[in-house]
């Protein structure tokens, strides 16, 4: 766990004390001085109840969601208290706050159910409660802890992770693990529906319609998988394509983890498994000016226990090697090139071809044949 806790604090308001810190794990960690300078923070106005507060004082970051539960059983009428996390300040507490939030809810259904809180003999079950939690959630991130017969608390820190990249309808998704160990039924129906069609050479806009699902929904599903890592993008896979290699090559040659696994990826079904220098060769026999279709006419040899389709798709994965795009780019305002807003050097054939509809050919042709456009790789 990237984010570690150094405390779990039981706070609450004491009838005639006031605001005080009632267990602590491990003891003695918050001082009087910390806490007379969060407590307001800790046990709350009416206005900050029941929210998720964080505060950072003295070197430590505070997390916590304090409750006030109201009736006339309780001394002043209400119940008071706050069960949180400590921290060092620097760290990114973001991972914790679904768990203060469901411990705050956990704790208030105790004590709503049995008096849990408000029972004094049932309240010291809590200090070995919070030891185990904090044991448990710094090893593992997870903990599954028995309070009675008829309770159990379930935690788990969900791991944050980025923004997925927002997916195009001419890019391609490819799962990053074994789809035969892809649990299909974890996954949304749209999700579900489209799983079949992701082969690694199909795009966004081509799953669309051969799935008979509408593109955006296609996008939305891939852009879930992408976040989940489920699968990443490549670019459109053809024998007009041009690819070079990038310093990420190197690790071919260094990592043995990556050998094995280009090797397993990129060799024929059937045939004996291909050698690591014929594939380090084909990589290396990718540059500018080059095509794929030439790469397969200059190693021929190579290429006869070696997948080239995979090939190129595993190196884009693994980042060794990268395509060469086409941009063409309108250099006059005349009006004979159409779509001109496509015509900017923003746009590739890829991009152009999805949203226009036709070939990589017949745009070939059409700006061969227009002196006003210019093709530029990048």
């Amino acid at each position: 766990m990237a984010t570690r806790i150094e405390c779990i604090f039981f706070s609450e308001f004491h009838p005639t004390l006031g605001p005080k810190i009632t267990y602590q794990v491990p003891e003695e960690y918050i001082s009087r001085e910390l806490f007379d300078t969060v407590q307001v923070y800790i046990i709350t106005k009416p206005e900050l109840q029941n929210k998720l507060i964080t505060v950072t004082a003295m070197g430590k970051k505070l997390i916590g969601c304090p409750v006030c539960i109201e009736h006339k059983k309780y001394s002043r009428n209400a119940l008071l208290f706050n069960l949180g996390l400590v921290c060092d300040a620097q760290a990114n507490t973001c991972a914790l706050e679904p768990i203060v939030k469901k411990l705050s809810g956990y704790i208030t259904t105790l004590e709503l159910e049995s008096g849990f809180i408000s029972n004094e003999e049932s309240k010291q079950k809590l200090l070995p409660i919070m030891s185990t939690l904090l044991e448990e959630l710094n090893a593992t991130g997870a903990c599954t802890l028995p309070i009675d017969e008829s309770n159990t608390i379930h935690l788990k820190l969900i791991q944050l992770r980025k923004d997925p990249p927002i997916v195009q309808e001419y890019d391609v998704p490819v799962f990053t693990q074994c789809k035969e160990h892809f649990v299909k039924s974890q996954w949304d129906l749209t999700t579900q529906q489209i799983l079949p069609y992701i082969d690694g050479f199909r795009h966004i806009q081509k799953i669309s319609a051969e799935a008979d699902v509408e593109l955006n929904l296609v996008r939305i599903a891939v852009q879930n998988l992408l976040y989940y890592g489920a699968v990443t993008l490549v670019s459109i896979f053809q024998y007009s394509n041009v690819y070079c290699t990038t310093p990420k090559v190197q690790s071919l040659m260094d990592d043995k983890s990556i050998q094995e696994e280009c090797l397993n990826y990129v060799t024929k079904p059937g045939q004996k498994r291909a050698s690591l220098r014929d594939v380090f060769q084909l990589y290396c026999g990718l540059s500018p000016g080059t095509t794929v279709r030439d790469l397969c006419s200059r190693y021929s040899q190579q290429l006869q226990r070696v997948d080239e389709r995979k090939l190129i798709q595993f190196g884009l994965m693994m980042s060794l090697i990268r395509r060469l795009q086409k941009y063409p780019v309108k250099v006059t305002r005349d009006e004979r090139s159409r779509p001109p807003r496509l015509y900017t050097g923003c746009h590739s054939y890829d991009e152009i071809c999805c949203k226009t509809g036709i070939s990589y050919q017949e745009l070939d042709e059409r700006l061969e044949n227009d002196p006003n456009i210019v093709v530029c790789w990048k």
